[in-house]
């Protein structure tokens, strides 16, 4: 079972279409993703230069629900302000104050008035980046590690419910350190897996349902919408769905996992034509 991290080869939408698409997650109070239906945007993408417009990145500062990945958009931007001449500065200035004013996370915005008051000085962005850093690479690392534990699961070297204890305390430790696009990843994977018995993600898919409304509602729907997903795993989700949640937030669930199906279908519709 391969659960990379790697930033996937497909073709992400026009510059302009991402900013609206993002623009969108944040109206559908949903996290990021890189294009409709695809995988989640990590502070990868913003850090290494995927998704590299500026209208994009300013967007994801402003909307992002997850805050390392808010804060990750913060950083590419600084870096262009501290390079402009003084007399183009304004505008940034003017970007920065917005960010300042509405951005959904509060760490995003203290993160923009400090710049702003520093003047988009290098050291300032580095001091940004490095408390990013020392945040997110131990939970990285801890991510890491748990792919050995799924590895060791996937031989038959270890108990399922010793599995199930590393994935709670796996869940804890990296709970708001680790950008949720790779966490997402690795729960779907887990959810897709052929060699992990249903019983393991019946009982993975139980925990989910304790997580906190987002967060469980883009996992359940990641799931729900899969096509790799065995069909009696997605017959127990609905009658376990069913089970817990009153008729809005069903409708929510349900409402969700048809975007994210027609998203889906929207990918692979130019495949089709280029084929």
């Amino acid at each position: 079972m391969m659960m990379s991290t790697a930033p996937s080869s497909r073709i992400t939408p026009p510059a302009a279409d991402l900013a609206a698409h993002f623009m969108e997650c944040g109206a559908l109070n949903t996290n990021l993703t890189l294009a409709p239906g695809d995988r989640m945007v990590i502070t990868d993408d913003l850090l290494n230069g995927r998704v590299a417009d500026l209208a994009a990145i300013s967007m994801a500062a402003i909307v992002a629900r997850d805050s390392q990945v808010a804060k990750a958009a913060v950083l590419p931007l600084g870096m262009v302000a501290s390079k402009v001449a003084a007399k183009d500065r304004e505008k940034y200035e003017r970007l920065f104050a917005l960010i300042e004013e509405t951005a959904f996370d509060e760490s995003v915005r203290e993160s923009a008035e400090s710049l702003i008051a520093a003047r988009f000085r290098e050291s300032q962005i580095k001091e940004i980046a490095a408390e990013l850093g020392g945040t997110v690479g131990p939970a990285r690392q801890r991510y890491r590690a748990f792919l050995d534990v799924v590895k060791l699961l996937t031989a038959k070297k270890i108990s399922e419910s010793l599995f199930l204890d590393e994935f709670l305390d796996f869940t804890r430790t990296v709970a708001g350190k680790l950008d949720f696009g790779i966490y997402a990843l690795c729960v779907d994977r887990l959810f897709i897996a052929a060699r992990i018995p249903v019983l393991v993600k019946v009982a993975l898919l139980r925990e989910v349902c304790k997580y906190p409304p987002l967060v469980r509602k883009e996992l359940l729907t990641n799931l729900l919408a899969s096509d790799r997903v065995a069909p009696e795993l997605i017959r127990y989700a609905h009658q376990e769905v069913a089970g817990i949640m009153d008729r809005d937030q069903l409708t929510e669930i349900m409402l969700f996992t048809t975007l994210k199906r027609a998203w889906a279908a929207q990918r692979r519709t130019p495949l089709a034509k280029a084929s």
